[in-house]
């Protein structure tokens, strides 16, 4: 097949060639891939960071056909890795987390519950007829099963991740870190009284999934918590965004 420019990164490769790795040099390097299945990988002592794409050969024995179905197999893997690649280069940073929690929706709560409390070593914290919460420290998880009953539950409670940050200031760097970022705003910073106290940052992911970012309030906050539990933003202006 012609070689020509390919229009996913704008690079024209039509004059690029295959070259052994002694024609190569590698101070300049910093990310090196390789797809090699069978073959043995080059190595390159200087590079910071490797990524092991194992691909099989596209140039095997076979009909016009069945290698042009090869290589495009091929070419479609190594596109979709480069595709994921190209957004993880300049990754901005994140939330510094210090626990995180997660919840999901079970057919039986007694088996579950059973089953969760071989698995993660300790009884649950606490259970009710709907839901049963596991407390682990040390892996700084907490994690909530939520009985598929029929009834209806509050979003907030369905399918999110949370991660839990040290303080207010933390809540509202994640913030202000997730709109450079460009990520969906579902809830701007604030504090909430009613149900867990907390300082609270909701955003959303590409596919709609909630994810809570939140810090537990410290005693001199609790000490000022208002007679009438109104929501109290952090952010000014973002009220009527909530």
């Amino acid at each position: 097949m012609p070689s020509r420019p390919w229009p996913i990164s704008g690079i024209d490769i039509s004059q690029h060639r295959s070259k052994s790795v002694d024609e190569i040099d590698p101070t300049g390097i910093d990310l090196v891939v390789t797809l090699c299945a069978e073959e043995v990988c080059p190595v390159f002592p200087e590079a910071t960071r490797r990524l092991h794409w194992p691909i099989p050969d596209p140039a095997s024995a076979g009909t016009p056909d069945d290698a042009r179905a090869r290589f495009q197999t091929a070419r479609d893997q190594i596109k979709s890795r480069i595709e994921i690649l190209g957004g993880l280069l300049h990754l901005p940073e994140g939330p510094v987390a210090e626990e995180f929690h997660s919840s999901i929706r079970v057919k039986s709560l007694p088996d579950s519950v059973r089953f969760y409390a071989w698995l993660f070593d300790t009884w649950p914290k606490e259970w009710t007829p709907r839901y049963a919460t596991f407390i682990r420290p040390d892996l700084n998880l907490n994690f909530v099963l939520l009985a598929s009953d029929g009834n209806e539950l509050h979003h907030d409670t369905l399918y999110h991740l949370g991660i839990g940050v040290a303080d207010q200031a933390a809540v509202m760097d994640a913030y202000y870190r997730a709109r450079s970022f460009g990520a969906h705003i579902e809830r701007p910073p604030r504090t909430t009284w009613k149900g867990t106290p907390l300082h609270e940052l909701w955003l959303k992911d590409p596919d709609g999934n909630l994810i809570e970012v939140y810090a537990w309030l410290t005693e001199a906050e609790l000490s000022m918590k208002p007679a009438d539990e109104a929501t109290a933003f952090l952010v000014p202006g973002t009220e009527a965004r909530a």
